[in-house]
């Protein structure tokens, strides 16, 4: 099968698009036809060993000391079932379904094989592959911040930082579903999309420093990585709670009481209720671009950018 394969540590040249062998499985597995996937910053992140401060040698533990442990990346997809392991029950063969692969990574691949037991859906007829392979890095975050760690309510007044990006625009169209005044902080060229998921105001970033706003918010939620604990709780009223989604080593142990960091949950059960929401128009996902497997270094140069705008896909 054809696969974006990894060896080194290093900028997108280094992804080579390679024959590999097709995964077997077993029998409490089942093997997916990837369709389309997502190159999302934490695939950007391992293939340059590039980690949140604190986070280099814990992080290369994991994936790798002098090179990446795992070849192929990739943390979501969606795809359709291929074959179905004997002990296996609830997939069959031709279901089209999303999910995500956890620190296994690995859909950057034409197939994946998987447990279907944690972090995996069926997918509905009406959202489309490329749809659910964006939906899932971002969506899945932004709701395990914005709906459990942060407990975004009707009535708060909500700030979103970094609101133009995969985490961000999830953030901003939950946080709206869940009843809260979202304020969405972007460029000004993003002011248009952030507006139209449903951000009521919006901080353009180049023009006025957030931490001078002079005003306070219930809830923040930093999708960019550059307010720390202090800066957020300067934000933050008496009961407010601020989310630091890409938190350094420190701001990550030291998050207690009204702040909170940390990775997020990956649920079938969360993927469940986004894709649901996408059927019901209330959830959309936000597409930069769309790229082939053959030219997935042009999708990791795009994330590279910084400037990306959403989801950057890839499709098989």
């Amino acid at each position: 099968m054809k696969a974006a394969v990894v060896t080194k540590y290093g900028d997108p040249k280094v992804l080579q698009i390679q024959e590999v062998v097709k995964p077997k499985i077993n029998d409490d597995e089942i093997l997916i036809r990837v369709v389309a996937t997502s190159v999302t910053a934490a695939d950007s992140r391992i293939r340059a060993a590039r980690f949140p401060a604190g986070f280099g040698l814990p992080a290369r533990l994991i994936f790798g000391i002098t090179k990446p442990r795992l070849k192929i990346l990739g943390g979501t997809y969606s795809g359709v079932v291929e074959e179905v392991g004997d002990n296996v029950a609830n997939f069959n063969v031709g279901d089209e379904v999303c999910g995500m692969t956890g620190i296994k990574m690995g859909s950057h691949a034409e197939y994946l094989k998987t447990r279907p037991i944690k972090s995996i859906a069926h997918k509905p007829n009406s959202v489309s592959h490329e749809d659910a392979a964006g939906m899932l890095f971002g969506g899945t975050t932004a709701l395990s911040y914005v709906r459990d760690k942060l407990a975004v309510k009707k009535g708060d007044n909500v700030l979103v930082n970094g609101a133009s990006g995969a985490v961000g625009t999830n953030a901003v169209q939950l946080a709206r579903y869940f009843g809260a005044h979202v304020t969405a902080v972007t460029s000004g060229a993003n002011r248009q999309l952030v507006k139209k998921i449903g951000a009521q105001e919006v901080i353009d970033y180049k023009q006025q420093d957030i931490l001078k706003l002079g005003k306070k918010f219930d809830v923040v939620l930093d999708a960019v990585g550059n307010i720390s604990i202090a800066g957020a709780k300067s934000l933050v009223g008496v009961n407010g709670r601020a989310g630091l989604v890409v938190a350094n080593l420190v701001d990550t142990i030291r998050a207690r009481g009204k702040i909170f960091a940390g990775p997020a949950t990956e649920k079938s059960e969360d993927i469940k209720l986004l894709l649901s929401l996408m059927e019901q128009g209330k959830l959309i996902t936000v597409v930069d671009s769309i790229y082939t497997i053959n030219d997935i270094s042009k999708a990791h140069s795009r994330v590279d950018t910084g400037k990306k705008v959403g989801n950057v896909i890839v499709t098989m």
